[in-house]
């Protein structure tokens, strides 16, 4: 029997103006797309003609191995990410799975949330930038404090990715207390909700007060560096040139 390819795909944040040429090809092609179940809704729509297997939160073991499985019958399956499958996706762990069984994995790059982000903003992105996830779920606190600690110390542009949910509230508290030992209060910050999507909606804030505003899972964080700064409601980091 033939053996199917394994495709991991990056979707981007979620609307079809955001997917890469390369990647909307594979979807057109795959017999099977799979997914979390929120991620496959967002391209369900677009891709009707093809079968799908979903699956919930914390089950991204399982789908992997299913995925495998569904490789195994003969069938190409592309599995899907929102952003970039290898920024917080699901690239790594289905490498992982699949060489155990000399399977080999192509990767598909997306567009993630925050460099869709930065673009709704404007350029807070053009200089060094560091990205950091404050879920502990998978990483311990102690190492994601020294993250941000470094990074902010360093005078890094910072885009923090999952920054507060229903049960996690006060990483984020504590994320911003590290970050003011070393930037300033005034620092320009960016709270981008729902990028890509319908209700997509921006706040332009400081660092002091950005956590008088809502941040939910939806949202990505931006942070800029000391020569960050908003001119007519735009975010801009300047690069250096001289104008």
């Amino acid at each position: 029997m033939k053996k199917g390819k394994i495709y991991v795909v990056g979707i981007g944040p979620g609307n079809m103006d955001d997917i890469t040429v390369r990647a909307y090809r594979i979807l057109k092609n795959v017999d099977v797309i799979a997914g979390y179940i929120t991620y496959v809704d967002l391209v369900k729509d677009e891709f009707a003609e093809k079968e799908f297997y979903v699956s919930g939160m914390k089950k991204e073991v399982a789908r992997c191995e299913q995925v495998l499985e569904i490789a195994k019958s003969g069938k190409d399956v592309a599995l899907i990410s929102s952003g970039d499958a290898g920024i917080y996706g699901m690239a790594g762990i289905m490498i992982e799975i699949a060489q155990k069984e000399g399977y080999e994995v192509e990767v598909i790059p997306g567009v993630t949330s925050s460099v869709a982000g930065a673009a709704v903003v404007g350029a807070p992105l053009m200089h060094d930038h560091a990205t950091i996830s404050l879920s502990d779920l998978l990483t311990d606190w102690d190492v994601i404090t020294k993250r941000i600690d470094k990074a902010a110390e360093g005078d890094f542009i910072i885009s923090l990715y999952n920054p507060k949910s229903k049960g996690r509230t006060t990483q984020i508290v504590e994320a911003r207390e590290l970050m003011l030992k070393h930037k300033a209060p005034e620092t320009p910050v960016a709270l981008l909700r729902h990028v890509g999507r319908e209700d997509e909606n921006y706040t332009l804030t400081n660092l002091q007060d950005f956590l008088n505003y809502e941040i939910d899972m939806f949202t990505v964080v931006i942070i800029g560096n000391s020569k960050t700064y908003v001119s007519n409601d735009r975010m801009i980091t300047p690069r250096g040139y001289h104008i």
